[in-house]
């Protein structure tokens, strides 16, 4: 009798792309540009720069590309450079129900392995796809069987290893070691400690891409990994629905560069101002109530760009003056701001039950805007933008978001053959095509 674990190593080697429905194709090309987006962008913070030396120092080798200077390195020193430089504004794409971020715990992996397998354009697709569904569902099981709040790179790293795995054409007990392997030593960070006290640390998920590659990397030569965690699912269907449900379908899309637990609240302060026709001097005081986790975020003024993501003050002030949170809010000398400190100052938070019941189903908030003229604003019930509940974005949006993060980066030329490359991925030859045009040099 076939095992979950047995399924899920079907599914990862026998799925192709013809096979996948076309919305299902569609939304791989979707994520592809949302993530690059954000790892291109996230080159420019301080931990991307700081990354990429400790993998040259470390992790020599000529194996995969660092975006976006070109430099080169191992595949395992370049998963873990371009892993913390994916996640490092925190604008890359969601699962609500696991609490964390899919996407860039795999699009390094397969970066670097696509570099040395150098698939075609839909291979490298359907490898991405295979990726988020192990991964949600890596997630879903790990959380359920464990209490304490962990991080992104303790689940995504099964999805790293199962979509490089694919690409470097490991074979069914090859495969299954490198998931026990990436499983075994993915980080299992303690996630509301590093909200607490933000750092670099972020979700872990450069961490668990270095291990996903480390995994497929010690699988190929032999290295035996634990059983992997998918025979212990609480739910079947979890397992059952593969390759007929799914679930990256149901992602959330970030617009701004912040905890996305913050950003019912952001959205909330941007619909009053909107309505009201306020602007920041008419303010006197912002009342938010949300979810404990999201009240939990630090009001105190940033001392760097990730206590100004992990923030539920600094990206309502920033959104309220400048009507955008991304790079040129989060990243110094704006973060700094003293009109942005002053706007923090009038901000303050509590915690509601109705919030607490709903959460990690739905993040929600509600806003109350007082006014120096004595007048009391409700936003009303306020999920994310970009959700499920909000309104998925479309095509033109998240291109927009791609050209806003890269141009600053790679300049609009490079920026709009990028996503001309990626809306047609399916036709490209050659995936290392791809990695040429992200890099300066």
């Amino acid at each position: 009798m076939e095992t979950p674990t047995d399924a899920v190593l079907r599914f990862i080697q026998e799925t192709t792309w013809d096979a996948l429905p076309p919305e299902v194709q569609h939304q791989s090309k979707r994520c592809l540009l949302d993530a690059l987006g954000a790892l291109i962008a996230g080159t420019a913070a301080p931990v991307s720069k700081l990354m990429t030396q400790v993998a040259h120092e470390q992790f020599g080798g000529d194996g995969a590309t660092i975006l976006v200077d070109g430099s080169r390195t191992s595949l395992i020193g370049a998963a873990l450079a371009n892993g913390f430089a994916a996640n490092a504004l925190d604008i890359d794409d969601g699962f609500r129900l696991v609490k964390g971020h899919p996407g860039t715990c795999i699009l390094p992996v397969i970066l670097a392995a696509g570099e040395r397998s150098n698939p075609t354009g839909t291979e490298f697709l359907t490898a991405f796809v295979v990726g988020y569904e192990t991964a949600i569902r890596a997630g879903l099981i790990l959380h359920a069987a464990h209490r304490t709040y962990h991080c992104s790179g303790s689940w995504g790293a099964l999805g790293g290893a199962a979509a490089g795995g694919r690409l470097l054409g490991l074979d069914p007990d090859m495969l299954r070691q490198a998931m026990g392997a990436a499983e075994y030593h993915a980080p299992f960070a303690p996630m509301m400690k590093g909200i607490a006290v933000p750092s670099m640390v972020k979700d872990a998920i450069g961490w668990g891409c270095m291990a996903a590659m480390s995994a497929v990397v010690m699988a190929e030569k032999g290295f035996t990994g634990i059983q992997p965690l998918f025979d212990d699912g609480p739910e079947p269907a979890w397992i059952d629905s593969l390759g007929r449900e799914y679930m990256f379908l149901n992602l959330y899309f970030k617009p701004y560069s912040a905890c996305r637990w913050a950003q019912p609240a952001v959205e909330g302060a941007l619909k009053i101002q909107r309505d009201a026709g306020l602007s920041p001097s008419d303010i006197a005081a912002i009342n938010v109530a949300t979810f404990t986790e999201a009240a939990a975020l630090t009001r105190a003024y940033p001392a760097d760009t990730e206590e100004a993501q992990y923030n539920m003050a600094f990206p309502i002030a920033a959104a309220l003056l400048d009507g955008e949170v991304g790079p040129a809010q989060t990243l110094p000398p704006r973060l700094f701001d003293a009109d942005i400190r002053a706007l923090m100052d009038r901000i303050h938070v509590t915690t509601a039950d109705r919030f607490n019941r709903e959460f990690p189903a739905r993040a929600l908030a509600e806003v109350v805007i007082e006014t120096a003229d004595g007048r009391s604003i409700r936003s009303g019930v306020m999920s994310a933008k970009w959700d499920a509940a909000s309104g998925l974005p479309t095509d033109a949006e998240l291109e927009a978001k791609f050209s806003w993060l890269v141009e600053p980066i790679l300049g609009e030329e490079t920026a709009s053959k990028i996503a001309e490359t990626v809306r047609g991925f399916d036709r490209v030859e050659q995936f290392r095509d791809l990695i040429q045009i992200c890099s300066k040099s």
